[in-house]
């Protein structure tokens, strides 16, 4: 599998870091939304494992390797974007609950 192990693996690390940034999110939305006095931890949280995912993803696509960036975009770059969205637009909702 010329060019697909590589992508693969670092797909693979991209997104077990995407299911833990995005564990974190659920449980900090659903803690927000009820306004808990767990909700800026859990928040904090969630921010944390994303600042991690965006790292790692960052790390990839200013690599030296532009044909493994590409790919890389293509295959999880809009799930991140996603999931960056929705932590902005959870911790603007908590911002107005204020």
């Amino acid at each position: 599998m010329p060019g697909g192990t590589a992508a693969d693996e670092v797909v693979e690390e991209l997104t077990e870091q995407y299911a833990t940034a995005k564990d974190e999110f659920e449980i900090a939305m659903e803690e927000t939304e009820k306004m808990t006095v767990y909700a800026e931890d859990d928040r904090k949280a969630a921010r944390e494992e994303l600042d991690k995912l965006n790292e790692m993803y960052t790390n990839i696509i200013a690599g030296p390797d532009k044909e493994l960036a590409e790919e890389i975009k293509r295959r999880v770059g809009g799930r991140i974007r996603e999931l960056q969205t929705a932590i902005e637009n959870m911790e603007d909702m908590a911002m107005n609950q204020d």
